[in-house]
């Protein structure tokens, strides 16, 4: 499985990345440098831990090496991953999207972090919510369960939200780190207040449009199908493919702060060097300013709590297997259930974006030594 130098060559992208992304690495950049890593995802895809996957590490402002490897689909047919497919994010939905749209209003003044939920939305403020805040909701210390519950055959958007609205706590608002879909829910919801509009359609022109994401949506028209990497077969047997593999968010529509994006690899580049130049004080189209960059991805959760998570933006939990063993306290990221993930260090200007469908077709697939491994490996080649 491991790849030869010749298709190395076809597969990094040296060329093929020039050609079908704006984001394209160096040329100049060693191929052999990012043996280990490209072996590692080869190693992962022999084991049926994914069926196939792309890796963009960025470095001093660029793309320096970019991987595709594998299958993009096993059923109904085989087909190759592309440096082009397009995935269905699952949870980087949340920092990428849902936090950074909410924290425009912030700098807008529309609301302070320690503000309730129920200042905004009245009907969240029961079932001892009350309490909750903005910043409880965007750190996952709000004290309210993993998810909506789906043992009842409810759908669409206006019963999610008053479920979420009535949803009871598990634990004391800022107690401690419970990961909860419905707090980035909360939050869609939030936008969507604020905004007037869906959150799809502010993310399109709040954030995809300044950042010329030309492949980032929710709701993929059926066109774009093929370009995309299926995921699982839903309930009733059908192949998920554009449609959300989060079953809340499929049942609200397609559309949820919690999960519902699909991109690739090289818009979700072009967001990561923006994020990073932003934060760092650099020219970049982020349409949020530097400090408030600091501040999502500096640790948020309330006082001698130690999970650390920023606004959205995982830091150091049991999640933060994607860090690998040699990027800094400093650095940020998030996964996805599909077999996403992101990391960021700004110490080094760097960035691993791991995209793969780990759930097709069976569900089965595991990553998480996957994302560890390449980011330890992808360090490791940077000199860091």
């Amino acid at each position: 499985m491991h790849p030869t130098a010749a298709t190395r060559r076809q597969i990094l992208g040296l060329g093929a990345l020039a050609a079908t992304t704006a984001c394209a690495p160096r040329a100049t950049t060693p191929i052999a440098r990012f043996t280990a890593v490209d072996d590692t995802l080869a190693g992962a895809i022999a084991a049926g831990r994914t069926p196939g996957g792309v890796v963009v590490i960025g470095h001093g402002g660029t793309p320096v090496h970019a991987c595709a490897l594998g299958q993009q689909a096993l059923v109904p047919q085989s087909e190759p991953m592309r440096l082009t497919t397009r995935f269905d994010m699952a949870s980087l939905t949340k920092p990428t999207v849902t936090a950074p749209c909410l924290m425009q209003f912030w700098e807008r003044g529309a609301f302070v972090l320690d503000d309730p939920v129920a200042r905004f939305l009245p009907a969240f403020g029961g079932q001892g919510k009350a309490g909750i805040t903005i910043r409880h909701v965007l750190t996952h210390y709000s004290g309210l369960p993993p998810d909506l519950p789906l043992d009842t055959p409810w759908s669409g958007k206006p019963e999610a939200v008053r479920l979420a609205m009535a949803s009871p706590l598990i634990a004391s608002p800022g107690a401690r780190f419970i990961y909860s879909d419905i707090n980035f829910i909360v939050a869609g919801l939030l936008v969507e207040h604020f905004s007037g509009t869906t959150l799809d359609a502010y993310a399109g022109k709040a954030l995809f449009a300044p950042l010329g994401l030309r492949d980032s949506l929710f709701q993929p028209p059926p066109a774009l199908r093929p370009e995309i990497a299926p995921t699982q077969f839903d309930d009733h047997g059908t192949l998920l493919r554009g449609v959300v593999h989060d079953p809340t968010a499929r049942r609200m529509g397609g559309v949820a702060g919690h999960a519902g994006l699909f991109s690739d690899a090289h818009d979700m580049s072009v967001y990561a060097q923006s994020l990073l130049d932003r934060r760092s004080g650099r020219p970049s189209a982020y349409p949020l300013k530097p400090q408030t960059l600091v501040l999502m991805t500096t640790p948020q959760q309330p006082a001698g709590r130690g999970d650390l998570r920023g606004l959205g933006w995982d830091i150091a939990t049991h999640y933060s297997s994607p860090r690998g063993d040699r990027f800094g306290p400093g650095s940020f990221g998030h996964t996805g259930f599909t077999g996403t993930s992101l990391w960021l260090d700004p110490a080094s200007d760097s960035y691993v974006l791991i995209l793969t469908n780990r759930v097709h077709p069976d569900g089965k697939g595991n990553v998480v030594a996957l994302r560890h491994d390449i980011a330890t490996r992808a360090a490791i080649a940077l000199g860091l």
